[in-house]
């Protein structure tokens, strides 16, 4: 029997209650949110931003009856990376902005043709491992992290990483509550006091931004010291798009799309689950759908990761029996205040590597296992012959790094190449119907618990 809703969607909370009730959503994001531009080079800052303003954004979308949160999406690290390294972060704002289009044209085909189409190329024997492919590609730059200094070993660092990946191991499985849905921050702040007491933080910056506050002799120079804007890349005002587009940033990012589409349609049905309505259908799939491709697009023009639907949101709402929307509202305006805090922006930058790639071990590990979950909860059977050829093939080319030339500029590689090939065989494979007959895309009723985030 479902428990009994504490907050319904739109019911607006006390004032006395409301900022905590939104602090607990942004905690449950946090961790997460600034360790994805921390890992691909973007600000942390403009991240917390982005994602606050896409989650307004989504709101509005969804006409305020879905009650999610979004923020930065794991899937696109490795293609973030990747399409930076072709054009720098603007070519991967570029290839963020298509994504968010794919987004917007899957959402228009939903609605004027229903979802059936989505589920016949994106079924679990190819979303599943694509989702192990996610996790994998980016286990060598956690582990890079964890314990090697500008490409040394380096003893301290696999210390100091080993003593927060244990910590989060600890709160993801020990600690119950709200506090168990958020051992990504547990274990980044107990890391980073570890790391603070071994001498391997940098508190510099901290200590300019909290002399400047200090310091300030007005209330215009406190207020001064204390906002700053952070560091947007705006198109037309820090690059051209004209002249850094390429089909090769295309390649990179924009198939990830269909696996966050497809993960984002699981999300949704577990939180119908845990709210007791059915969100795919009011206000529809499409809604929603649309409402994180333009989140995606908004992060694009402003120089922050691809948006997305937060399972650890989700946990909280399950636990908590509050699902306002108001609420949610609440923690997005509040991180798009301290993304302006300059001293916020200080601390999150001082966060040493070992710390990060500590807690990035388990966190791409569990990127992975989402992965193979998918594949059990929909009961893939592997000893079919068709099913373990696209899993396999997938899996293979994902992690081992292979690549396409279509041109002297354009290359196919990665996940993308991954996702793009196993949608192919997945439609030109035979006897495709006898095994989607066993299940969809997500089967609803293995969808009972609460999904942690791997997107």
């Amino acid at each position: 029997m479902t428990q009994q809703m504490i907050m319904d969607v739109n019911e607006r909370p006390k004032r006395s209650q409301w900022l905590l009730l939104s602090i607990q959503h942004l905690f449950a994001m946090f961790g997460a949110t600034i360790l994805v531009p921390f890992l691909t080079g973007l600000s942390p800052a403009v991240a917390l931003i982005s994602s606050g303003a896409g989650t307004l954004a989504y709101l509005l979308i969804t006409k305020g009856k879905i009650p999610a949160y979004l923020g930065s999406s794991f899937a696109f690290i490795a293609p973030i990376i990747a399409a930076s390294s072709v054009a720098g972060p603007a070519g991967a704002m570029i290839g963020s902005f298509f994504a968010g289009l794919l987004y917007g044209l899957v959402a228009l085909l939903i609605r004027l043709l229903g979802t059936d189409w989505l589920m016949r190329i994106l079924p679990p024997v190819v979303v599943g491992p694509v989702i192990i492919v996610i996790g994998l590609g980016l286990a060598p730059t956690a582990i890079d992290m964890a314990m090697n200094q500008n490409g040394v070993y380096n003893g301290e660092f696999i210390t100091v990483a080993l003593f927060s990946l244990a910590v989060t191991i600890i709160a993801s499985i020990f600690i119950k509550g709200f506090f168990g849905l958020i051992p990504i921050l547990l274990g980044i702040t107990a890391g980073y006091l570890f790391a603070l007491g071994r001498g391997i933080v940098d508190t510099a910056p901290i200590q300019a931004e909290w002399a400047a506050i200090t310091s300030a002799g007005s209330v215009g120079e406190f207020l001064g010291a204390f906002f700053q804007v952070p560091d947007f890349i705006l198109p037309f005002v820090d690059y051209a798009p004209g002249e850094i587009f390429s089909f090769q940033l295309l390649a990179i990012m924009v198939p990830i799309a269909l696996v966050t589409i497809a993960e984002h349609i699981g999300d949704q049905m577990v939180l119908s689950k845990v709210a007791d309505r059915n969100f795919l259908k009011k206000p529809g799939l499409h809604r929603s759908i649309m409402g994180d491709g333009v989140a995606t697009i908004i992060a694009s023009f402003i120089g922050g990761p691809p948006n997305t639907t937060y399972g650890e949101n989700v946990g909280v709402l399950a636990i908590t029996r509050i699902f306002s929307v108001f609420v949610i509202a609440g923690a997005a305006v509040l991180a798009l205040m301290f993304g302006f805090i300059g001293i916020v922006t200080a601390l999150i930058s001082s966060i040493p590597a070992p710390v990060m790639g500590g807690v990035s071990i388990l966190l791409f590990g569990i990127i992975a296992s989402n992965g193979l979950r998918m594949l059990v909860d929909n009961q893939i059977d592997l000893s079919d012959k068709r099913n373990l050829v696209i899993s396999s093939v997938i899996l293979v080319i994902g992690v081992g790094g292979a690549f396409i030339q279509v041109t002297e500029n354009v290359q196919i590689a990665g996940m993308a190449l991954a996702a793009i090939i196993g949608v192919v065989l997945n439609l030109l494979l035979p006897d495709k119907e006898s095994t989607r007959k066993k299940s969809g895309l997500f089967t609803e009723t293995k969808q009972s618990g609460v999904k942690k985030h791997v997107s």
